[in-house]
């Protein structure tokens, strides 16, 4: 309890995202948002407390690139109200949390615990969007109140499949590489039970993005274990689909409408591929600092074709049919890159492809050490698949809704396990080095 007790603000910050979101809240802060601002703040009155430096040089080069971009792209904002939110927003999921999670995180312990914060949430949360598919109390989709978004609401439909996705990726990790029997037994229950609710989400991008992560994690794994878990996934499927025939009409078409989706696109596809042409126009025009923070939607209409739709249609789940806005290309690297241009897209891309990079060559490092479970296996595992998810869903949404501030925490733990000096904590050190004598009872961050 103790290891886990520096964890605990971080762990309320998932914790927060539990609670129902508010009718007519979406798109505002949230209490997960509140408690994310305390855990930075904690954090902040620590530092001040203990009078030491907060990061390595290399975690502060690598969480503060983007500050550059954002604060030129603040900058060129026409609104500049819009431009400071907007950029308070974004240092908040890119910057801040991520540091507070980073210097939160004292060891594999702590990490762990934050993990399987992830997949308590992701239970509950898919708990509740189960129910509401078997009772038809869900969100539209097709005409049917089946859409399961747990307690996010019509509003925010990729909220629980965000959640469920991340908890999956988590539990999948855990189970590959264990600390202890129990873990591995735990992490396949869940793994097990979140499939469901993940399915009844209708999200194709959290399908591809949860496909790709969890692939990623069982190669990363070991290749030999890969094949045989691949074959069972695939022996599985062929079983449940074709042989007992479960899976609903809807579901099986909307897994085939992910290889169609440019021959016959339905117009949630052709509103995003229009969206997607308007980024690009944006940033045609001003390709090194983009229109500004939070500009897309005001340049949105000058430069969308007429295919572009008035909205989207949301009902169901205790929502009245309504037209919800299109303020964002649901794509972040287009989303950055209308916005913040070139030098925007750089810094922050930068940023993340410098945790994978570094977080890979840290599973590497542990996995060709001796002791590579005691090194802390699982915990890399976890971080890779989470940073693969995130970069990938990237390609098919953007920050937005509750589940933005889940994202901050992700690349905080993503950021401990790619820049944080973990031999002190005893996990196995670099061939050649030289352990660092640490006193009892001490942990890295």
């Amino acid at each position: 309890m103790r290891a886990a007790a520096p964890v605990l603000p971080v762990v309320a910050v998932v914790a927060a995202l539990a609670l129902p979101v508010t009718p007519g809240a979406e798109g505002g802060a949230t209490p997960a948002d509140a408690v994310s601002g305390l855990l930075v703040l904690w954090c902040a009155v620590r530092l001040l407390r203990d009078r030491r430096r907060p990061l390595s040089r290399t975690a502060a080069v690598v969480l503060g690139l983007p500050v550059a971009g954002l604060a030129l792209a603040a900058a060129g904002a026409a609104d500049p109200g819009a431009g400071t939110a907007g950029l308070g927003r974004y240092l908040q999921i890119f910057v801040l949390v991520p540091a507070a999670v980073l210097m939160s995180v004292r060891g594999r312990d702590g990490f762990r615990t934050v993990a399987w914060s992830f997949v308590g949430l992701a239970l509950w949360q898919g708990a509740v969007g189960a129910h509401q598919y078997a009772t038809g109390t869900g969100a539209s989709y097709a005409g049917e109140d089946i859409r399961a978004v747990g307690t996010f609401g019509a509003g925010d439909v990729m909220g629980m499949a965000t959640v469920v996705s991340l908890g999956l990726v988590c539990s999948v990790g855990l189970a590959l590489a264990p600390a202890s029997a129990r873990q591995r037994v735990w992490a396949l229950v869940c793994s097990v039970l979140l499939v469901l609710p993940l399915a009844v989400s209708f999200s194709r991008g959290a399908w591809i993005a949860t496909a790709v992560a969890c692939g990623l994690q069982v190669v990363l794994a070991g290749l030999r274990r890969a094949v045989g878990v691949f074959a069972v996934v695939a022996a599985v499927g062929v079983v449940l689909v074709g042989g007992l025939g479960i899976g609903s009409q809807m579901l099986q078409e909307r897994i085939s409408s992910i290889t169609r989706v440019a021959d016959a696109p339905d117009q949630s596809v052709t509103d995003r591929y229009t969206m997607w042409a308007a980024a690009v126009g944006m940033w045609r025009e001003q390709p090194l600092t983009g229109v500004g923070l939070k500009g897309f939607p005001e340049h949105r209409d000058g430069h969308a074709s007429l295919a572009l739709s008035s909205g989207s249609d949301i009902a169901g789940a205790g929502t009245a049919y309504q037209k919800q806005p299109l303020l964002s290309p649901h794509n972040m690297y287009l989303l950055v890159l209308s916005e913040q241009g070139l030098v925007g897209l750089v810094t922050l891309a930068g940023s993340w492809l410098a945790l994978a990079v570094c977080g890979l060559r840290g599973l590497v490092r542990v996995r060709r050490s001796p002791g590579g479970r005691r090194g802390g296996l699982d915990c890399g595992l976890v971080a890779c698949g989470l940073i693969a998810w995130v970069l990938v869903d990237f390609g098919y949404a953007d920050i937005g809704g509750p589940t933005t501030v889940l994202t901050a925490v992700c690349f905080g733990l993503v950021a401990w396990w790619a820049l944080a000096d973990r031999t002190a904590a005893g996990a196995v050190p670099p061939a050649g080095a030289v352990p660092a004598r640490v006193p009892e009872g001490a942990g890295a961050r």
